[in-house]
């Protein structure tokens, strides 16, 4: 058994070393970008998800650099960041332009730190519970309960503010309340796109019956109408697909493969009144993608854009793709066929 272990391990070995021979022939010496490298990630058992997170998060030329910056300062206790900080150095300064890495130690530190990371259980239910958020969990997750000294650059980053307006039909005064995100979770529907998932997202909700609101000015509760817009939009734009929804009737989550478009270039059309930078124009550069048939059965990869062109990570395995392949993760048109592999978390990042 461990001469059979051990010749699929030597196996393994020889076939990412092959993917990272053609990756290179396929990009052109002359073509390939100077100090980039691709380097994809050592599966550890169920760790697909982290590891789709990691290649979207690495591409996201502000934060790598943040996180570069950070390593270089003197050194602190082991946390958490400062295991990430160590593999995007590992991998920014490797002699190869290709290879594989394996994360060992930053899966180790993601385990003991994050509880919502559990190598033997997919993320999928609970993602859609916490709204996407084992990324906040990568970069917020410390030691001690002191503030974390990356909140300043994380927040400058991914950070935006949504604005909670409720007017009331009785005497129409408006009220708001603003709060931050780092992420938007938005709801989708079949054969959409992104755009129209985030107009639903601010959809005005009217609030009657048992759910009326209290208007201070009339000092009772009232019939009112309610909305949320975006104030500030974030340097970096994160945003959670919620394709998993829980089906009273089956008792158990399932996964909504609708097809939903999610354009190369985007522009935020819910934006409020007084929004600070509202033209802001976003590129996608990475996309987490879903494949499968439901939350307990499935795997993830990521897209991502690097330079002019476009790649795809599936763990240790790094492939050059064209533009148009992105089609292929919108989704599905039908239901006839519930295995599919479609975009779920989305990160863009503005032009400005």
């Amino acid at each position: 058994m461990e001469i059979l272990m051990t010749v699929s391990k030597f196996a393994s070995f020889c076939t990412m070393g092959a993917n990272a021979s053609a990756l290179e022939k396929e990009i052109g010496s002359e073509q390939f970008p100077v100090n980039e490298h691709y380097f994809g990630l050592v599966n550890f058992g169920n760790t697909c998800y982290c590891n789709s997170v990691l290649q979207a998060l690495y591409f996201c030329r502000p934060f790598r650099e943040k996180i570069l910056a950070y390593r270089s300062q003197p050194r602190r206790k082991e946390n958490l960041l400062t295991c990430l900080a160590d593999l995007f150095h590992s991998i920014a300064n490797q002699k190869r332009k290709v290879g594989v890495i394996p994360p060992k130690k930053f899966i180790t530190r993601l385990r003991k730190e994050n509880e919502l990371f559990d190598n033997y259980i997919q993320q999928d239910r609970k993602q859609d519970k916490q709204n996407g958020k084992l990324a906040n969990g990568t970069l917020d997750s410390q030691n001690n309960n002191s503030t974390p000294p990356s909140s300043t650059w994380v927040h400058e980053i991914f950070q935006g503010t949504l604005t909670n307006e409720t007017r009331c039909l009785t005497c129409e005064t408006i009220s708001s309340k603003d709060e931050d995100f780092l992420d938007l979770s938005v709801d989708v529907e079949q054969n959409t796109s992104i755009t129209h998932c985030l107009r639903g997202f601010s959809n005005t909700e009217t609030l009657c019956s048992e759910y009326k609101y209290y208007c201070e000015e009339c000092r009772s509760k009232q019939e009112a109408h309610k909305r949320m817009r975006v104030k500030k939009l974030p340097m970096i734009l994160a945003l959670h697909l919620k394709r998993f929804k829980y089906m009273e009737q089956l008792q158990r989550y399932t996964k909504l493969s609708y097809r939903v478009v999610f354009p190369l270039e985007l522009r935020l059309f819910n934006t409020s009144g007084d929004a600070t930078n509202p033209e802001r124009l976003y590129d996608l550069v990475a996309v987490v993608v879903h494949c499968g048939s439901g939350p307990n059965r499935g795997h993830y990869i990521a897209i991502v854009k690097s330079h002019d062109f476009w790649l795809l990570f599936d763990d240790d395995i790094v492939e050059k793709i064209d533009a148009q392949a992105i089609e292929e993760f919108y989704g599905l048109t039908s239901e006839i066929s519930k295995n599919s592999e479609s975009g779920y978390i989305l990160f863009y990042q503005s032009r400005d």
